[in-house]
């Protein structure tokens, strides 16, 4: 009898579902590997890392946010994943408008050189913004 080999994986294969382009067979995003990834990324964005000697939390958002200018641009761009993912769950106006608030803030703020760098590791945009989806997931049903 023939030993069946497993096929080897690709990095297709190794991203999360919705990323790899599958979807519910209705096209509905599944809610739940959707908010996991929106998890991920606020979490690794606001909270990733301790900062030695201390109980704070920091994510990478305030560690690119240090350079000049375009660390504030990237971070913007990076938090804006939360709201198109919440777009696609179909997160509501007034959520939306709030979520684009929140990140309006932070990248208005952010641009001050090291106080808007504080603010960044403070005010936990990404957080907030999950906070935000997950109420109107919640009260949708």
């Amino acid at each position: 009898m023939a030993t069946v080999r497993p096929r080897k994986l690709t990095l297709l294969d190794r991203l999360p579902a919705g990323l790899a382009g599958n979807a519910q067979p209705d096209g509905a995003p599944d809610r739940e590997e959707a908010l996991r990834r929106m998890e991920l990324v606020a979490n690794l964005l606001d909270s990733a890392f301790v900062l030695p000697g201390t109980s704070q939390r920091i994510g990478i958002d305030a560690i690119i946010g240090l350079v000049p200018g375009l660390g504030d641009l990237v971070t913007t761009l990076l938090s804006s994943y939360i709201l198109w993912e919440a777009r696609r769950l179909g997160v509501g106006r007034w959520a939306m408008l709030r979520m684009a608030a929140n990140l309006a803030i932070h990248a208005g703020v952010g641009i001050v050189p090291v106080a808007g760098d504080a603010f960044d590791a403070m005010f936990r945009v990404n957080q907030r913004n999950l906070r935000i989806v997950r109420n109107h997931l919640a009260r949708r049903g």
